[in-house]
């Protein structure tokens, strides 16, 4: 089971954290703020009040016993800089970072973040795709070309196969896989026919993704 360590925990260092503990892994949580400390502390596994900005402090909780840290100081950068350092000094296999923006970004992936995330801005691109159609049912955007997008089977594909559809030529998306009711079909064949209500997961670029939502009637929001 692998244990993670969650510095700062605002809403979305919280939110990170409790829901990890649902999952079942042993979670640590760590903030300056007292009263956080105590709202969280019975839904994780250890909680402590450390002043991140504090390297003594932070080097005490042996970082290095972690497989995971998530980062997730977004408005002071200095601390949240000086936490990603001595994660990574100390030998946290991943660390997980929130930014506010790329400049932010930039200098925590050169300094030894594995990944940054933008909680703010990724949740409010998926909430827009999701509001302008009723098709696209979620929206994970791998970087600023390309997505991969829930969608429900427009009712112009359904019955065709994807040999007939010929998407990836057309569109240029590939499907990953059907959802059809509660089973899922990772491997789809070429002869594979739509049916209603199945939802297609597809990737590609975001171009070519909202040239298909212009382009079928199915995938515009009706007011």
């Amino acid at each position: 089971m692998k244990q993670y360590i969650v510095i700062g925990c605002g809403r979305f260092g919280a939110s990170v954290a409790t829901t990890m503990h649902l999952l079942g892994h042993q979670v640590m949580a760590i903030d300056k703020s007292e009263e956080i400390i105590q709202n969280i502390a019975d839904k994780v596994t250890h909680a402590a009040i450390v002043d991140v900005t504090d390297e003594q402090s932070l080097r005490s909780l042996g970082l290095g016993n972690f497989d995971v840290a998530i980062v997730a100081i977004g408005s002071d950068i200095r601390a949240s800089i000086m936490a990603t350092l001595i994660a990574k000094e100390m030998g946290v296999p991943h660390i997980v970072c929130k930014a506010k923006d790329e400049l932010q970004a930039k200098v925590q992936y050169k300094i030894g973040a594995d990944r940054v995330v933008f909680p703010e801005r990724d949740m409010g691109v998926r909430v827009a795709h999701n509001l302008v159609s009723d098709n696209i049912l979620d929206h994970i955007e791998l970087d600023p070309d390309y997505s991969i997008v829930e969608i429900v089977t427009p009712n112009s594909w359904v019955g065709k196969t994807l040999v007939e559809l010929n998407l990836r030529a057309k569109f240029e998306i590939t499907v990953l896989a059907i959802k059809t009711g509660k089973s899922i079909n990772v491997t789809p064949a070429p002869d594979e026919e739509l049916k209603a209500g199945s939802i297609l997961v597809v990737i590609g670029q975001n171009s070519h993704i909202s040239t298909i939502a212009s382009e079928n009637e199915e995938f515009i929001r009706r007011k």
